[in-house]
């Protein structure tokens, strides 16, 4: 019994050989690239958690009780955001946000250009704001400030990721809520209250741009330490936000002016002996981690106004006492 040959034309098995090598060094590929890398649908379990806040009858704020291994967070709309904070964040971070898919080819070529005119000192980076935002919720600690090329592909796929599932408001928003500005404060209005004492939609224009110059470096530009220079770094931003087209030099000389005053209220606590009873008895309920945990907005039964009537009739009574 003849068994039938089977001819293959020539180019056949070469064509398969290199289909097989192919798919070995996609797979292999994948597994040194994206196999570890955490869903996209976990950002949700990744953000700061607003702090707990311990409110009086009324729903003013009495005490907000900080984690010291978080910090400090408020969510805030994006539609309360002031224009400006928006304006400085794109122009200093991100000023083609609205225009690209994650990455962004012409600021990494740009970044590439001026960090070889600087001799290979990198005096530029290439990373969007999305990037930024896929970097500080979706890599651990130890990737996170590591400088390789393999870091800054995940960190690429996983900002592509983020923008097929977010809109662009919604990334921005996420990003003005949950970056760093120095001093436990967690987004813009978290930033806001620790450094000017006010909630963010109250912010002026000069506010603004210092508070977006943090970003870069909040322990180098910390206005609360080194006013000088936080006001060089707002000179920084404001020149990069006449560059994007969002002020003109007038603009931009008008609010270099402007005065700034700090007035910290990160450690702020109205009626102490009663917020520390109301603490304990919400720990002792739910326990302590789950209060520090943050998210919880504890309603109580005390009226600020009439605390502050009998705080004063005391100290009215104290001093004739003391007469």
């Amino acid at each position: 019994m003849n068994s039938a040959k089977t001819n293959l034309p020539p180019f056949i098995r070469p064509a398969l050989a290199a289909l097989l090598v192919a798919a070995f060094a996609a797979g292999a590929l994948y597994f040194w690239l994206l196999a570890d890398l955490p869903p996209i649908s976990s950002v949700e379990q990744r953000l700061i958690r607003p702090t707990t806040q311990i409110v009086d009858r009324h729903g003013r704020l009495l005490y907000e009780v900080l984690d010291p291994n978080a910090g400090k967070q408020i969510d805030l709309s994006l539609d309360d955001v002031p224009p400006a904070c928006i304006q400085a964040t794109l122009a200093t971070e991100d000023s083609r946000f609205y225009l690209h898919p994650g990455v962004d080819p012409v600021a990494i070529a740009r970044a590439a250009w001026q960090n070889y005119r600087a001799g290979g000192t990198v005096v530029s980076g290439g990373s969007t704001l999305t990037q930024q935002l896929a970097r500080n919720l979706l890599m651990t600690p130890a990737e996170r400030y590591e400088q390789s090329l393999r870091r800054k592909l995940r960190e690429a796929y996983l900002a592509w990721r983020l923008e097929m599932r977010y809109s662009k408001d919604e990334i921005l928003a996420l990003y003005l809520n949950q970056t760093y500005y120095g001093h436990f404060a967690f987004g813009l209005e978290a930033a806001a209250q620790v450094f000017f004492a006010k909630p963010a939609v109250q912010l002026s224009k000069a506010e603004c741009v210092l508070l977006d110059g943090l970003i870069q470096y909040p322990t180098g530009y910390d206005p609360l330490t080194g006013p000088e220079t936080a006001k060089l770094r707002q000179a920084t931003v404001l020149r990069l936000m006449r560059e994007a087209g969002f002020l003109t030099a007038d603009e931009a000389n008008l609010i270099a002016a402007e005065p700034l005053r700090f007035r910290s209220r990160l450690f702020n606590i109205r009626a102490p002996h009663f917020v520390m009873y109301i603490q304990d008895q919400v720990a002792q309920r739910i326990g302590a981690d789950r209060l520090r945990d943050g998210g919880l907005r504890v309603v109580t039964t005390l009226d600020l106004d009439l605390q502050q009537r009998a705080e004063e009739a005391v100290r009215y009574r104290l001093d004739l006492l003391n007469c």
